[in-house]
């Protein structure tokens, strides 16, 4: 330190001191981070699957995509090789598609697997039933006809009678005409004709056992202002009414099993609400449940 002192000028200034600064770097905060570098490529996977989803969607046929469906399926497709996931996701098939296999000498497929049935049965289970009960529709309508025909009171209201086989069974309708009315102005009163009409349902269908549908129809003339009734009071007052004109010509108690008024809410002539073709009486005949024990298994006799 002397030899530096005696060796520098007198008037030059002291050398300073040589000050080393560390600095220690701290960690940046999270939004300088890469954790939502992560996310983003997360997001942007999830977007290029989403929009391939979408152009699968749009660039295959409804088969192609069932293929696609059983190529995603590792547990089935392996039972289905070289069948319905053949040749790529867009050149398979279905499941339930027929094998590429060959059985005997036609070398036609058959079902490579089996599709369950629900718990109503098979799909043939009630065409027995349902068989026995055209026939026997048949036969009441045959039979109904030609009484009818024999009687020129009620010839001429053959007209009035239509037929229609629906998902409840075959429906009776005794419709109205202009020229004809079963009851009397707003009321359940039924007219002779009308309950002579009934007495000859009654006969047909007292003897087969299936059961008894009626509904009361109506059009859709109001009442007049300030009355209690209504079109439904008296599409249903009109259902009873018909029961028990049928009850009393021989029709059992125990086979009736809705008796149901409608009022104009199920029009025979749905293009004119007022024709007077909507005011009927519906008596349907129900299909026959599977399995029900049938007594009275004859259909009426014509004669």
């Amino acid at each position: 330190m002397a030899s530096k002192a005696a060796t520098r000028g007198k008037n030059e200034p002291p050398p300073r001191p040589i000050i080393v600064k560390k600095i220690m770097a701290a960690s940046h905060g999270g939004h300088h981070g890469g954790a939502w570098k992560v996310a983003y490529a997360d997001f942007v996977t999830a977007m290029m699957a989403f929009f391939m989803l979408l152009w699968i969607l749009g660039a295959t046929t409804e088969k192609q995509r069932k293929g696609i469906a059983d190529y995603f399926t590792p547990t089935l497709v392996e039972m289905r090789e070289k069948s319905a996931g053949s040749n790529g996701p867009f050149g398979g098939d279905a499941l339930n598609a027929k094998e590429n296999y060959p059985h005997k000498a036609a070398q036609t497929g058959s079902k490579g697997i089996t599709i369950p049935r629900d718990t109503t049965g098979g799909m043939n289970e009630g065409a027995g039933e349902r068989a026995a009960d055209r026939k026997r529709f048949e036969a009441l309508k045959r039979t109904l006809i030609r009484k009818m025909q024999r009687d020129p009171g009620l010839k001429r209201l053959l007209k009035n009678v239509r037929f229609t086989e629906t998902r409840e069974g075959l429906r009776i309708d005794l419709v109205d005409e202009a020229d004809f009315a079963m009851f009397n102005l707003a009321t359940a009163d039924l007219l002779p004709d009308a309950r002579r009409l009934m007495g000859e349902v009654a006969g047909v269908i007292a003897g087969v056992p299936n059961d008894i549908i009626v509904r009361g129809h109506t059009d859709a003339l109001p009442y007049a202002a300030g009355r209690t009734a209504n079109n439904w009071t008296l599409s249903t007052l009109r259902a009873e009414a018909t029961r028990q004109a049928l009850h009393s010509s021989g029709v059992p108690e125990r086979r009736f099993a809705r008796i149901e008024g409608v009022s104009d809410r199920e029009p025979y002539v749905p293009s004119n609400r007022y024709d007077p073709r909507n005011r009927r009486m519906s008596i349907t005949l129900g299909w026959a449940k599977v399995g029900q024990v049938q007594p009275m298994a004859t259909a009426p006799v014509a004669r």
